[in-house]
């Protein structure tokens, strides 16, 4: 046994036994039983079965859900909102302290806001999301606090910080840190399909949740396992692509190297993070490609009834682990109506409203025995337009809050995502209780708070909750993490063409580059569009090598005229889906959402819409037959024209960011090469172009010869694309992709 104390943090580590901590300002003591060390969060004087680390997680999380109030379990069901650490001007999710800002209160970085004390003592709140932190060591430091709060509190229970992703490379620059970062850079989801290598899904997870735990984050907003079958959606880019069996192994790859805990008999312990697989029954089927973050998007629809191979992912993969962590701990329904899906009630609600989805697939057939969470902000009232940001009560609108949370709750939904008020589950509490009995609706509450607590002890929170900031900053961003995070984004980029025409003697096609060349780099012109938040964003231009052009590579000029090359970096084209222009002048608001740069009219798009009815609008087609829309990075493919021109028999190469399926038609026979990548950083795209790492990543995806061919295609069906076959008979179909040689030899699976 070895006892140490260290920032006000005591710890015993106990051979054969747990390691505990506890704060010395928490008031917590230590019981002695049996020759072992335990905590007594309670502070009884007596060691409670859930205080016994010996017994199993199930048991003790039982026991310690029959002891909590309805208050304190409907705390439990909450999932804060966003918490930025500190929150600065200009963050979506602000906070005071004392008061104030947090610029103007003088407050540590990691101090705890007015908020967030709320959240753990009035709200019973012990689920928090995270998203900026200022560095890994104030990330520690604050987790730290909450979990000091948390440990005075009755019961003593365990703050479980959670995240969204968190590694993209999207907004990396031009040079590579090998080290030191704020945390490791790594490929978007469909960036790991793009590998065609499940290995690099599973080295991610294993680094990633080691850094998580760095952090304090115990439980991961992902993967994204949707089957990404409609290639308009505009989360496209995060899901493993849209080919089921590619996405099964990622899937198991990403959940067993994330919850896993080398070592441990049930895979469970101090490094594992939880896993919450999103979105069930799969997002990955809006209509026309819309989005149910937003109301005008919130149907998916299965036009071809392929439903069931979107369930593989979760029944076939995160369900059945490989490691002996067995199954993804947690579940996420998306925001989307289910259209047409539910014939046991022919209720088309959202998916957390509906018994036939939660209820009798996920909790009935499937036998998932883990937490469900909603999507974020789903029990609010709506908004009075169908534009607005926080409008997801969908089908659900005529019921109060605590109806609808009465609703999911009798489906088999543990919590509610975004919602830091628990007075409507109170309320759900005391209805349920009037219409099923107080003794079944007890039984139900303590069944979520379980399942809830379950995960919480499966991290080793109860015993141990506390960081070293100066060991979290080792940790977050080493090189190690960091040299595997760049490998991995070298590996997801595609070479799409590789023209001889302009080639170097002794070379097959244009690139590599030689290094030294003089490359001309064009702004990019992006229109007014809208934000996230559905915000107008003004016109801008921006430099894509913000940070320059490294002298290791070549020398940026400022003209065509100067260059040996021209490097023009594009983004697919992106535009907005609904008008109230539109909808003012007498239309229905709906535009076609365009994967083509010029202006688009949809001349063969549905006649009448498969899904369509809100009480916000007096119709239900919402088609958008013979309407024109345009990107608003249309200037994306004027540069690559003008650059063309400009250059006359110098080379132009084309590097796209590929968030969506794209077009090619319009820019491909004027670009000599084309290299495509789904959110890495510069330094990467840099080393595949000028050959300092040979490409061997393959299309995840399909590129479509049209936009007819995106009309024709059905939002349910996984690669049923017309391909675009380039100027070279290249066919841009799944599974193709070129290295300096030549296109490497045909994928199997």
């Amino acid at each position: 046994m070895e006892k140490t104390t260290k920032n006000g943090i005591h710890r015993i580590r106990q051979e054969g036994g747990k390691t505990i901590a506890w704060a010395e300002e928490s008031g917590v003591k230590v019981l002695e039983k049996d020759g072992y060390y335990f905590k007594d969060l309670a502070k009884t004087g007596e060691l409670l079965p859930y205080e016994n680390w010996r017994l199993s997680d199930e048991e003790r999380a039982a026991d310690l859900a029959g002891r909590l109030s309805i208050e304190e379990i409907a705390g439990l069901m909450l999932y804060s909102p966003h918490q930025a650490v500190p929150p600065m001007p200009g963050d979506p999710f602000q906070g005071t302290f004392d008061g104030k800002t947090y610029l103007e209160s003088g407050k540590e970085p990691y101090a705890i806001s007015d908020q967030q004390k709320e959240f753990l003592e009035d709200e019973h709140i012990r689920h928090i999301l995270l998203t900026n932190v200022e560095s890994p060591e104030i990330s520690a430091k604050w987790s730290n606090e909450l979990q000091k709060r948390a440990e005075t509190l009755p019961y003593g229970i365990p703050i479980n910080l959670s995240s969204d992703p968190r590694n993209g490379a999207k907004d990396s620059g031009a040079e590579f840190k090998s080290g030191g970062s704020e945390i490791s850079k790594w490929p978007e989801g469909v960036g790991f399909a793009a590998c065609f290598d499940p290995e690099v899904a599973g080295q991610f997870a294993k680094d990633a949740s080691r850094e998580y735990r760095a952090l304090g984050i115990t439980t991961a907003l992902g993967p994204q396992i949707d089957l990404c079958t409609e290639p308009r959606w505009m989360r496209f880019v995060d899901t493993l692509g849209e080919e089921v069996e590619m996405s099964k192994k990622l899937t198991k790859a990403y959940c067993d190297g994330m919850q896993t805990t080398e070592g441990e008999a049930d895979g469970w312990g101090k490094d594992s993070v939880n896993t919450m697989v999103k979105h069930w029954p799969g997002g990955g089927t809006g209509e026309a490609g819309r989005d149910a973050h937003y109301a005008f998007g919130q149907f998916a629809v299965y036009p071809t009834g392929n439903f069931e191979e979107h369930l593989k992912p979760f029944t076939e993969a995160a369900f059945h682990l490989d490691g002996p962590t067995d199954c993804a701990s947690a579940v996420m329904p998306y925001y989307t109506v289910s259209y047409g899906v539910d014939k046991k009630n022919d209720k088309n609600v959202g998916n957390s409203y509906s018994e036939y989805l939660i209820k009798d697939l996920l909790r009935g057939k499937y036998e998932f025995k883990g937490i469900v969470c909603t999507d974020w902000g789903i029990t609010q009232d709506p908004e009075k337009t169908i534009e607005g940001f926080g409008s997801r009560c969908y089908g659900v609108q005529d019921m109060t809050e605590a109806e609808r949370c009465l609703l999911a709750i009798t489906n088999g939904v543990d919590q509610f995502g975004g919602n830091s008020e628990s007075g409507p589950i109170v309320e759900a509490y005391k209805i349920g209780c009037e219409k099923y009995g107080e003794k079944a609706m007890r039984e139900r509450m303590e069944l979520s708070a379980k399942r809830l607590l379950i995960n919480i002890f499966h991290c080793g929170l109860f015993e141990d909750p506390y960081l070293d900031p100066e060991e979290s900053a080792k940790i977050v961003g080493c090189e190690e993490f960091c040299r595997h995070g760049y490998e991995a984004q070298k590996k997801s980029i595609v070479l799409l063409k590789n023209s001889a025409k302009r080639a170097p003697e002794g070379q097959k096609g244009v690139l590599p580059l030689k290094k030294g060349l003089k490359v001309y780099i064009p702004e990019r012109k992006i229109g007014p569009s809208k934000a996230f938040f559905r915000i107008d964003l003004p016109a801008k231009t921006e430099d894509p090598l913000p940070d320059g052009l490294p002298s290791k590579y070549g020398t940026r000029v400022a003209s065509p005229e100067e260059a040996d090359v021209a490097l023009v970096f594009i983004e697919s084209p992106a535009c907005n889906p609904y008008s109230t222009e539109d909808l003012a002048n007498g239309g229905n608001g709906y535009l076609p959402i365009t994967l083509q740069y010029r202006p688009y009219t949809a001349k063969k798009a549905r006649e009448v819409s498969i899904a369509g009815g809100d009480f916000r609008e007096n119709f239900t087609n919402r088609s958008y037959l013979g309407k024109t829309n345009t990107a608003y990075n249309e200037a994306d493919l004027d540069n690559i024209l003008e650059c063309r021109r400009a250059m006359g028999d110098k080379p132009v190469i084309v590097c796209a960011t590929v968030n969506n399926p794209m077009v090619m038609h319009e820019f491909e026979a004027e670009a000599d090469a084309i290299v495509a990548e789904f959110g890495v950083s510069r330094a990467a795209v840099l080393d595949v172009v000028f050959g300092d790492y040979n490409p061997t990543g393959r299309l995840p995806i399909q590129m479509p010869k049209d936009m007819d061919a995106v009309e024709e295609q059905s939002e349910d069906r996984a690669l049923d694309m017309e391909t675009y076959i380039d100027s070279e008979g290249h066919n841009y179909d799944y599974g193709y992709g070129m290295n300096y040689e030549g296109v490497l030899p045909a994928w199997k699976k």
